[in-house]
């Protein structure tokens, strides 16, 4: 029997790295007889960017391991016509085509499409000094080989601009291969996704390895291997690594007439759709719609994938929509990771939003296996709804699966109290009977409900100036070695014998991380006395004050908290 057999599906995607190739396997999945054609102006598709600066700091040996997949492996496994070294120059709406240049051999031609996906990405935001010293950023493996081949003089003074996640992989790296490294940071902490209390530690973590940090700083000039800098010094450097930042690729989308964001962005609906109904985009040069509602540009490989995958599925028909993001995020420095989800209380002030906030201090593990090490964590929350807004934890081990288990919270929309619920895997190598999660959700239950009254570490300049007494409950030795100005100490143990000490007013009581500070609160309350705790004790108020310092005693940050 005879039948009119529907034509295949054209199916063109502009950029072939993580959102362009998610989209065009997953489309092959869902229909073998599609058309799909991939063009990259690159000489590469499918790499691995963010194992970039691991292979020029040495720890990926093997560049190839880098290229997950080659044009020739596309093609024998999803029979996906890539194009590497194509460059997308037109989009022509009315005819549905798109012209491409052949950057190899120069030759121009149209390509028509039923379906078009962009997956443009991102470039640096290339603050140019000067052209005195060679700048390259990190997001190619091009960057990476000229990176690597200025490395291979011993000793290289380079300077990194920007101290965020590109920019601290790229100094710890540039370190591990002899390099003399110089950080420029244009704003007064570095990686700012978290809180100035939670980035602190990292400054001196840093310097500790020979890293020359410049916050507040910005670089003004390039002159004869010397970089000017707008603090007014002058320092040597042979390479400039730019980390500052990227922006999107989007000048193609917008000379087709697809709305832009105020972002720069490109404007998409949950489905990924753009203002016109036959052409999709994914990735680094797309708004995402944040958790507050927001739109927002959040460049990060884990989005771009699941993008690229979702949008097949809305062309092959099926539902399918994009989730709010997270923004989940973890870097590694010098050993110490630090992570975060969510909104940050930077953010949550500027916007004039109530939450309230804890800060806990658990062991990664059982303190009595050996080897814990402290974490610092800060969770966010709606005082009303005890929805989670946010969290960050510093740490040298167990970081990244207790911020992915508060992202999967976050996700299923677990209040901030249901932490202490959840049961996870323990055995003392691997976590405590109530974890450090767990933790985190009392702290966060008592704190919300009032059952003991907190404050934060940067309001106890003001509290002590109108008459609040500060009290220190930690042992005498403690005290000795390092105190808030102006604290008495009275250790917990002996409280109950001298509560004739205390003066009448109000109180604020600590003692290193909480804990002990929570017991002497619910003392003194139920004795009568008006007591709050201070968040996260001594420890957190010596990490948000370290910009006055500069310093944080190793003993502090590296002794993990009792447990109970």
């Amino acid at each position: 029997m005879n039948r009119e057999l529907t034509p295949p599906r054209k199916l063109v995607i502009v950029g072939g790295v993580a959102g362009g190739m998610s989209t065009a396997t997953r489309m092959r999945r869902l229909d073998e007889t599609a058309q799909i054609t991939v063009f990259e102006r690159g000489p590469e598709v499918s790499y691995a960017n963010c194992g970039l600066p691991y292979f020029i700091g040495g720890e990926i040996a093997d560049r190839a391991s880098l290229l997950l997949q080659t044009p020739s492996s596309l093609h024998g496994r999803f029979r996906l016509d890539v194009r590497v070294r194509h460059e997308v120059t037109r989009i022509d709406r009315d005819t549905k085509s798109v012209e491409v240049h052949d950057l190899t051999t120069g030759d121009r031609f149209t390509q028509a499409y039923d379906t078009l996906v962009l997956a443009p990405g991102a470039r640096p935001r290339r603050e140019e000094p000067g052209a005195d010293i060679p700048t390259r950023s990190l997001r190619t493996l091009a960057d990476a080989d000229a990176i690597d081949t200025e490395l291979a003089r011993p000793g290289l003074p380079v300077v990194v601009m920007g101290g965020g996640y590109t920019g601290l992989e790229a100094v710890e790296n540039l370190v591990a291969r002899g390099a003399r490294v110089t950080l420029v940071q244009r704003g007064p902490q570095v990686l700012s996704p978290l809180d100035p209390e939670m980035a602190a530690p990292l400054v001196p973590l840093l310097r500790s390895h020979g890293v020359d940090v410049r916050l507040d700083t910005q670089l003004v000039n390039t002159q004869k291997g010397s970089v000017y800098l707008s603090d007014g010094t002058v320092i040597p450097a042979s390479l400039i690594i730019d980390a500052s930042g990227v922006v999107p690729e989007s000048d193609l989308a917008a000379a087709a007439g697809l709305a832009l964001g105020e972002t720069g962005g490109i404007r998409v609906d949950e489905h990924c759709r753009t203002t016109d109904p036959d052409v999709f985009a994914v990735g680094d040069g797309v708004e995402k719609i944040d958790q507050a509602g927001e739109r927002a540009l959040v460049t990060m490989a884990g989005l771009a994938n699941r993008h690229g995958r979702m949008v097949a599925d809305v062309i092959a028909g099926r539902p399918a929509t994009v989730r709010p993001t997270l923004g989940t995020g973890i870097v590694r420095v010098f050993g110490t990771a630090a992570a975060s989800v969510g909104m940050n209380e930077k953010r949550l002030r500027a916007a004039g939003r109530p939450f309230y906030t804890v800060h806990v201090h658990p062991g990664s593990h059982a303190g009595y296996y050996p080897g814990a090490e402290p974490l610092a964590m800060k969770l966010i929350a709606d005082p009303e709804t005890d929805r989670i807004l946010g969290a960050q934890i510093v740490g040298r081990d167990g970081v990244d699966k207790r911020i992915d288990v508060i992202a999967t919270a976050m996700h299923a929309g677990l209040p901030a109290a249901e932490l202490a619920h959840l049961e996870l895997a323990y055995a003392p190598q691997f976590g405590s009977a109530k974890d450090a999660v767990n933790i985190a959700g009392y702290v966060a239950e008592n704190t919300r409900t009032a059952t003991t009254p907190t404050v934060q570490w940067h309001e106890l300049d003001t509290l002590h100036a109108a008459g609040t007494t500060l009290i220190d409950v930690r042992s005498a030795e403690e005290f000795a070695a390092g105190a808030i100005p102006g604290a008495v100490n009275v250790p917990l143990d002996e409280l109950r014998d001298r509560l004739d000490e205390l003066p009448e007013g109000p109180l604020v009581v600590h003692c290193a991380v909480g804990l002990r500070g929570h017991i002497a609160t619910r003392l003194l309350r139920e004795r009568g006395h008006d007591t709050r705790n201070l968040d996260g004790g001594y420890r957190t108020w010596l990490a948000g004050t370290m910009r006055l310092t500069t310093h944080m005693p190793d003993t502090v940050m590296r002794s993990p908290a009792p447990e109970v």
